[in-house]
């Protein structure tokens, strides 16, 4: 079964190789979607593909890279929309 989550991490998690990082894993595993730094110091993404591969995503999200501290990791479920070509950073 096909999930979209759209993720919201808090932490250390700029300047620590968090998106290529992501971006890396999202690809091993296969997943489409986009991540990206806010402004307000966190990381956002959005996640799609089989249901348990996504849960794989959201668990690597919540330890992220090495050098990653990572407080939180908010989710929400949304509509899979299969709009996605690959996995991409947004600037």
């Amino acid at each position: 079964m096909k999930k979209s989550v759209h993720v919201l991490i808090s932490g250390r998690v700029q300047g620590v190789w968090f998106r290529a990082s992501t971006k890396q894993k999202a690809e091993e595993l296969g997943i489409t979607g986009w991540v990206r730094n806010t402004t307000d110091g966190k990381v956002e993404a959005v996640f799609e593909g089989e249901e348990e591969i996504v849960q794989k995503m959201i668990e690597w999200c919540r330890h992220g890279p090495p050098l990653a501290t990572v407080e939180h990791v908010e989710i929400k479920q949304q509509k899979p929309t299969d709009g996605f070509e690959g996995f991409t950073i947004k600037y």
